[in-house]
């Protein structure tokens, strides 16, 4: 049990599975790299990680435009190579991933047939900044950020919402560099990480699907702040810093009860339970190209379950 003030227990993530060399890139320059990672020339940059429900892991390498997907006993397939930069990831339904992808828009991808194709690509003829994280709710609404190259310098980054009858809404039109979102468990609640604010935001969603007395809910540090969010059956927020290297577990007072460290790079970049052994955690390191695992106190939420 923690104790109110009580200091976070810290432990370290284990590897679970890396990246083989047959699939490292070959290092050349990139469009989202020389905009997002000062140059860098990279074999790979992991995000995304969703499951399905046989326990099959996908995650998205953005620079490179691929999405693989990695059987529980550790074989990754590379399913596509496209020209876009995906990012973020959720099941649109059986068989078919809705990816937020920074070049494109919000895109679909059909397993099966290997096809990917254009879900969203503009709002009213504009397009968008550079989509990166989504999240659905039990009744279809989509939330999804849209971070471009937005931070204190012009917190223009926003979060939509499209019903599923196709109504897009602008909950959010203010944030430095929103990046991961996901919703409490009773979904009356939505926090969304501004990356560059180094915070997470508390966005109270009303019952007509319109958002109310925004806060700032917890307050990070270091070289780059909150990327991807999850959430545990307990209502507790999980949050991957790529900055610090870690994953927070934070209370519903905003204090954090657990830090999990990587064994590896700083860059832990977003996370996801598991369909198979639901209280096993699964994190996206995009510095080694690894997939760090550790195994939380309470389950993941259901909002955040493979369909």
């Amino acid at each position: 049990m923690i104790l109110l003030g009580e200091p976070p227990q810290r432990i370290q993530a284990q590897v679970w599975s890396r990246m083989p060399e047959q699939f490292r890139a070959h290092a050349k320059p990139t469009d989202w790299a020389n905009a997002n990672k000062h140059g860098q020339i990279l074999d790979s940059f992991l995000e995304g990680p969703v499951f399905d429900a046989q326990g099959n892991l996908y995650v998205t390498d953005i620079p490179h435009g691929r999405i693989f997907r990695i059987s529980p006993d550790k074989q990754w397939d590379l399913l596509i190579q496209y020209d876009g930069e995906p990012n973020g990831m959720k099941w649109l339904g059986d068989g078919v991933l809705l990816i937020a992808d920074y070049r494109n828009g919000l895109m679909q991808f059909d397993i099966a047939r290997g096809q990917i194709s254009a879900f969203l690509s503009r709002r009213d003829s504009e397009g968008f900044k550079g989509v990166n994280d989504l999240t659905f709710d039990s009744r279809g609404n989509l939330y999804f950020t849209d971070q471009g190259q937005t931070g204190l310098h012009d917190p223009t980054g926003r979060v939509y919402r499209l019903a599923p009858d196709g109504q897009l809404s602008i909950l959010l039109d203010n944030v430095p560099s929103p990046n991961g979102l996901v919703l409490t468990p009773d979904e009356r609640v939505l926090f969304v990480a501004a990356t560059r604010g180094n915070e997470i935001w508390r966005t109270p969603v009303l019952p007509n699907g319109t958002v109310s007395k925004v806060g700032r809910f917890f307050t990070s540090h270091g070289p780059m702040g909150p990327d991807g969010l999850a959430m545990d059956s307990g209502g507790h927020l999980f949050i991957a810093n790529p900055g610090l290297g870690c994953i927070w577990r934070i209370n519903d007072m905003g204090e954090p009860t657990h830090i999990w460290t990587s064994p590896t790079g700083r860059g832990t970049t977003n996370l996801a339970f598991s369909a198979l052994a639901p209280d096993q955690v699964f994190v996206t390191e995009s510095d080694s190209g690894t997939i760090l695992t550790f195994t939380a106190p309470q389950d993941g939420a259901r909002v955040n379950a493979a369909i």
